[in-house]
């Protein structure tokens, strides 16, 4: 049923004002109201979607384990310094098997990006140049494309709500919490020990039975765009209550929005839940989680159909929201909310 994912050419983003720009955004904002994902194609060659590009961004699952433990979080090693950035180690016993890296804005924009006293602006712990040559350089040439990717998609959004297309972009300029992760899912060996306490993680899909590598869950920020390496597995679920596979399509990308994005877009645009799913063959994916500054108050947008809220800024709600996936777990304490929750907005 991937057909009720819808392909859009999104070239014309980038470009000036046009008919067909305009038609793409109707476009998007139908997919956004409808599935809440949408598989991106029609990318110029100056955006990284090649395979080349992923091989390259995926030779840092090649290091051996003592290179990886330096880049651990502190939840897994407490000597580390670093808690929001870095590695996170595939856990056994969780409906979710998968390990990775989160970086962060100061993997493309150097320590200005850096706040030592907000743990979300931590500086991103990274292997040396000596032990992956020129792997930093893609890191930074990805991070940066994928921004202007999202910078474009938020503009045609802003547009599609009624808005000034720069109605978002100072919530997303410098200061932004935006996270490149790659991931690895490994086949999974433990599906039978963790059904004995997660039975959804048996997956029947025609006359085959999947196991669940990525546990359902809703993106907590604003959009997604998810590079995938060819590996079926990506699933989201419709309204009807059913899953519907997300194409892996080359050179393209997925797209999904976040529970913030629905909030401030008074339900307009859909924040859809999805999981991933595997039968025997590991999978390797790269989200990039565009994500506004820490600072950058969210309140209702000026416009017909949105309920008011209360103002909170966004780091605020990333850190309790983020803190609750099992690869944050347990760190809820460590940052304290820069604005008393129940203050109201001056």
């Amino acid at each position: 049923m991937s057909d009720r994912i819808p392909m859009i050419d999104v070239g014309p983003l980038f470009g000036g004002p046009s008919t067909r720009r305009d038609s793409v955004d109707a476009e998007i904002m139908a997919a956004s109201a409808e599935s809440g994902f949408f598989v991106a194609t029609g990318f110029a060659p100056t955006v990284p979607l090649d395979t080349t590009t992923r091989a390259d961004l995926f030779r840092i699952f090649d290091l051996p384990d003592a290179q990886i433990r330096r880049l651990w979080r502190r939840k897994f090693d407490p000597s580390r310094p670093n808690l929001y950035r870095g590695w996170f180690p595939a856990q056994g016993g969780f409906l979710t098997c998968k390990e990775g890296i989160d970086m962060g804005p100061d993997v493309a924009h150097g320590p200005a990006e850096v706040d030592p006293g907000d743990p979300l602006r931590e500086a991103t712990p990274l292997p040396p140049d000596a032990v992956l040559p020129g792997w930093r350089a893609t890191v930074a040439s990805y991070y940066r494309s994928m921004e202007g990717v999202s910078r474009a998609l938020m503009r045609a959004i802003a547009r599609g709500l009624g808005l000034s297309e720069t109605h978002f972009d100072d919530a997303f300029a410098r200061g932004g919490l935006s996270t490149l992760r790659l991931i690895r899912y490994p086949v999974r060996t433990d599906a039978q020990h963790v059904a004995a306490t997660e039975p959804g993680v048996w997956v029947d899909r025609g006359t085959e039975r999947w196991y669940v590598m990525g546990a359902p869950h809703v993106d907590t920020g604003f959009l997604t765009l998810l590079a995938q390496d060819g590996v079926e597995g990506l699933q989201a679920r419709h309204r009807d209550g059913d899953w519907t596979d997300v194409p892996p399509a080359e050179g393209s990308l997925a797209v999904n929005f976040g529970k913030v994005l629905e909030r401030w877009s008074g339900g307009r645009i859909r924040a859809t839940e999805h999981r991933v799913i595997g039968h025997g063959r590991e999978r390797r994916s790269i989200p990039f989680f565009y994500e506004a500054r820490a600072d950058a108050e969210i309140a209702p947008l000026p416009i017909p159909g949105v309920a008011p809220f209360e103002p909170f800024l966004f780091g605020d709600y990333l850190w309790k929201t983020t803190t609750q996936f099992v690869e944050f777990k347990g760190m809820e304490h460590l940052r304290s909310p820069r604005r008393d929750p129940a203050a109201r907005a001056t």
